[in-house]
């Protein structure tokens, strides 16, 4: 059975604009599944619908089955409960979900302690050194007692990370969670979601407009452009290298895919990423999203 099945979802916003129609896609425990598109083709709305956090006055329509849950219609305090125990999340933006008042490890053990996973403050911080490892920090106690802005970006989103998977999440949601660093920080933190799902038996719902991003990660791409899928598949059948003089980007089949696209330039552009068989890279060495940081009475965690 799958981890995440999302059966004919169709997410209306207020005024009847249509940002996903009619999707329906799966996720095994342990794979991972690339939502591809455009910005505006509806792959963000989606994610934040399987979170349920479609957005206020938002009309969701459909399943999202997690394991055998079903996630849509869920009352607000079961779906805390849920965000971050068995759905971790990785935001575009890390200052998101990290308090810029607040030390890392203070962070973390307060997630740890929410869900009830360490009974006391001295528990719950010494289990926040294995997670700061686990998501790649070299010196985990040094981040442990660091404020967010005293770390690099690429710092910053592997604790991000950390607090993702505090709790053991089953599945990771990562939203376009690399388009700001540069390129080789880019493809470490790519490398450490390859890790955390084979190593950890986590699904992986990752979103990106990132052609190479999509066959560094690699297992199934879904492409999305207006709300609707228009195709699905293993990324070496959907994505091909671009093997034109100088150029590493990737390119999307013509075959089954609404238009043929390029990675885009810039920082999030990684030269040399392809989709052939066995392009998956091998990750560095590693290890639950806390969601809003929110208690399961429902008060903002500071």
């Amino acid at each position: 059975m799958s981890l995440l099945t999302i059966d004919r979802l169709t997410v209306e916003h207020p005024g009847g604009t249509r940002a996903v129609d009619d999707v329906t896609l799966r996720v095994d425990a342990g794979r991972a599944l690339v939502l591809l598109g455009e910005s505006g083709s509806g792959k963000t709305t989606l994610a934040r619908a399987v979170l349920g956090l479609p957005g206020r006055g938002t009309t969701v329509r459909g399943s999202v089955r997690l394991g055998g849950t079903e996630l849509l219609g869920l009352p607000e305090r079961d779906l805390t409960r849920i965000r971050g125990r068995r759905i971790g999340y990785v935001p575009q933006d890390p200052s998101a979900t990290l308090d810029p008042l607040r030390r890392i490890g203070a962070q973390l053990a307060e997630v740890l302690r929410v869900h009830g996973l360490a009974a006391t403050r001295r528990a719950a911080r010494t289990a926040a050194m294995p997670l700061l490892a686990a998501a790649g920090l070299p010196e985990p106690e040094r981040a442990a007692h660091a404020y967010p802005h005293e770390l690099s970006g690429g710092l910053r989103q592997r604790a991000a990370i950390a607090l993702a998977i505090a709790c053991g999440p089953e599945l990771l949601i990562a939203d376009e969670p690399t388009t700001a660093l540069d390129t080789l920080v880019r493809a470490r933190i790519l490398d450490l979601f390859t890790t955390l799902r084979t190593e950890r038996g986590l699904a992986l719902l990752l979103v990106t407009h990132d052609l190479s991003a999509a066959a560094r990660i690699g297992d199934t791409v879904a492409v999305l452009d207006g709300g609707r899928l228009t195709a699905v598949g293993l990324a070496k059948e959907l994505l091909i290298p671009d093997r034109g003089p100088g150029n590493g980007e990737s390119e999307l089949l013509g075959a089954g895919a609404h238009r043929k696209g390029r990675a885009a330039p810039g920082p999030g552009t990684e030269p040399g990423a392809t989709a052939r068989t066995g392009s998956e890279p091998p990750a560095a060495t590693a290890p639950p999203f806390p969601g809003p940081l929110v208690s399961p009475e429902g008060k903002a965690a500071r």
